[in-house]
């Protein structure tokens, strides 16, 4: 009968060289700015990428569907809460902005699929950044 393997630290672990822990504010901070770069600092390359390319790919379809990229409005909320979800992506939101894209095209017939792609790849972004977090602080398996 096979005997039971103990649990190993994250210190221990990182001595014999098998898991490198990383540290949760860079960990939140990378996922924050590249979607996926925190999974990549845990290890996990293959969420990483995915993630990576999912998201962006969203966010992208978001733009060529003529979503706009809403600006922080305080005196409308929902306008606000729409900006603060894109801000979520980070970089990719930050250069779509530099370049001009997201100026939005109301009368076109995809204006609210673009909206709702741009917004939700942002909401996904926030709970990708928890499970890495989660991954980072020890409280979620490798």
């Amino acid at each position: 009968m096979a005997q039971p393997s103990k649990p190993v630290s994250p210190s221990a672990a990182s001595a014999a060289g098998t898991v490198r822990p990383a540290d949760p504010t860079i960990t939140v901070l990378a996922a924050w700015l590249m979607p996926g770069a925190g999974h990549l600092l845990v290890g996990q390359w293959r969420k990483g990428v995915i993630f990576l390319v999912v998201l962006t790919g969203m966010f992208l379809i978001g733009l060529a569907f003529g979503g706009r990229l809403f600006p922080f409005q305080l005196a409308e909320p929902l306008v606000f809460l729409a900006a603060a979800a894109e801000w979520a992506l980070g970089l990719p939101r930050l250069l779509a902005a530099m370049i001009g894209g997201g100026r939005g095209n109301v009368v076109s017939v995809t204006y609210e699929y673009g909206n709702t792609f741009l917004i939700v790849s942002g909401l996904l972004n926030l709970l990708i950044m928890l499970d890495a977090s989660d991954i980072a602080r020890g409280r979620k398996g490798r």
